[in-house]
């Protein structure tokens, strides 16, 4: 969310915006953090802030995305890496691990589930953005190393889904039931390694 060398005064304002947003939306929850807060925290006046984002529920919005998207480069990274299946499934168990390890993640999850009733759409998006950033990386990991014959898979999409599952079990849920800022007992690395160990039982050729 920061500002890239070279922006500009607009875009950098806007980055202010957004970080302290983040930061206030997972500290605060949803409807505790208030736009005048977000104004002051970011050094802008309110006006500004209601130039960039006219209401909360766009700012949530768009920090959603911007953290998914943030998290996604090194999810989409992970496929980069090349080898067998194993390092090539553990590259991306670990990067989707630290992804539900972050609290910044788990805040935002936990937010929009409280608030799908009130914002459907933002619900909607942050699952819809989710499943494409990330969702998509994983499928595509599968059916590349499937076609290798690195793995005996009929329904990509679900054995995905098993990965994702086992890895989101031990992250995410645990952030969800003890709170935020509290980590599993084992590294992401280690939680990948694992669940990777279990699905090579289940698909490896």
């Amino acid at each position: 969310m920061t500002a890239a060398p070279g922006a500009t005064r607009t875009e950098r304002k806007r980055s202010l915006i957004l970080l302290a947003a983040k930061d206030i939306f997972a500290r605060e929850g949803y409807s505790q953090a208030g736009m005048e807060q977000v104004a002051r925290d970011a050094g802008v006046s309110t006006a500004t802030l209601y130039a960039h984002f006219p209401s909360k529920a766009e700012l949530f919005r768009v920090v959603v995305e911007a953290t998914i998207e943030e998290h996604a480069v090194a999810v989409q990274r992970s496929a980069l890496v090349e080898g067998a299946a194993r390092a090539r499934l553990e590259a991306f168990a670990t990067a989707y691990a630290v992804f539900y390890c972050d609290p910044t993640s788990r805040a935002l999850f936990r937010m929009v589930t409280a608030e799908h009733r009130r914002f459907p759409g933002i619900a909607r998006h942050f699952r819809d953005r989710g499943r494409a950033e990330l969702g998509s990386v994983a499928v595509t990991l599968v059916r590349d190393l499937a076609a290798q014959g690195g793995l005996r898979v009929d329904k990509p999409s679900r054995a995905a889904g098993q990965l994702q599952g086992m890895i989101e079990h031990a992250t995410l849920l645990l952030g969800l039931i003890e709170g935020d800022e509290v980590q599993p007992s084992r590294s992401a690395a280690e939680i990948a390694a694992d669940a990777v160990e279990t699905f090579l039982a289940r698909f490896g050729a």
